[in-house]
């Protein structure tokens, strides 16, 4: 079950980061080497999503699904492309898919991650999540204030604390 609303997305392999991070704010988004071409649109046709492209000559083919053509190189303006044309709020799915293989991630006792990270990690850490599909362990670390000010320094602010 989607923790979330959020359009689904199938991206050319050219758009590996701009993936990952949609991935990083909840977005489900099929990548790899065989969606390109037929492929691509097959995915976007058979799932219900949008194509995330590159390749100016999908322009030219109206018979093909939704697509946003990414105008970009840099994958901050990707990025904010994506999410400023299709109204995504990028922070209440935040964290909750994997980025490698794209699954949902769960929380789950620091027993779990026992042995499978360092010592001061599990001493320190008092939450971790484990995608459901590949296993990938997650924490709460530098990686969460570097994504933060990331997407502070795009222009997208978190939401307001309510008291």
């Amino acid at each position: 079950m989607e923790p979330h609303d959020r359009a689904k997305f199938v991206a050319d392999k050219m758009l590996g980061r701009l993936a990952r991070w949609l991935r990083t704010l909840g977005c489900d988004v099929l990548y790899g080497p065989n969606f390109s071409g037929r492929g691509l649109a097959e995915a976007a046709r058979r799932d219900g999503r949008i194509v995330l492209t590159r390749d100016g000559r999908w322009l030219r083919d109206r018979s093909l699904p939704k697509l946003v053509f990414i105008r970009d190189d840099r994958f901050r303006d990707q990025l904010r492309q994506v999410v400023v044309e299709l109204g995504i709020d990028p922070w209440p799915g935040l964290f909750t898919r994997c980025a490698d293989c794209n699954d949902l991630v769960e929380e789950v006792d620091a027993t779990a991650a026992e042995g499978r990270v360092p010592p001061f990690v599990l001493a320190t850490q008092p939450r971790f999540h484990r995608c459901r599909g590949c296993g990938h362990l997650y924490w709460s670390a530098t990686h969460v204030a570097r994504v933060h000010a990331e997407l502070e320094g795009m222009g997208f602010m978190p939401p307001r604390e309510t008291s």
